[in-house]
């Protein structure tokens, strides 16, 4: 999976949308207590998240792959239908 866009929401959590038209939510919340997360705590740093394509990082260093995004998010539509 490549990764078109990412759209901070509230609460920790990330709308992604994928190349092949896919689209879903990945909740960053169970990673929040792991070392490198914790700064995301704050939801101005969480929401300074920048695209990689094949993973997401941020300022603070912590990042996700596609691979782990895409077997953990709640896919909610396909080529814009839900």
């Amino acid at each position: 999976m490549n990764i078109a866009e990412i759209i901070p929401q509230d609460d920790c959590v990330l709308l992604i949308k994928s190349d092949d038209g896919r689209t879903g939510y990945f909740d960053v919340k169970p990673y929040l207590d792991s070392g490198a997360f914790s700064p995301l705590k704050d939801a101005v740093e969480f929401r300074k998240v920048s695209n990689g394509k094949y993973f997401i990082e941020w300022g603070c260093g912590a990042d996700l792959s596609a691979d782990t995004i895409q077997a953990r998010w709640d896919e909610v539509a396909r080529n814009g239908r839900v």
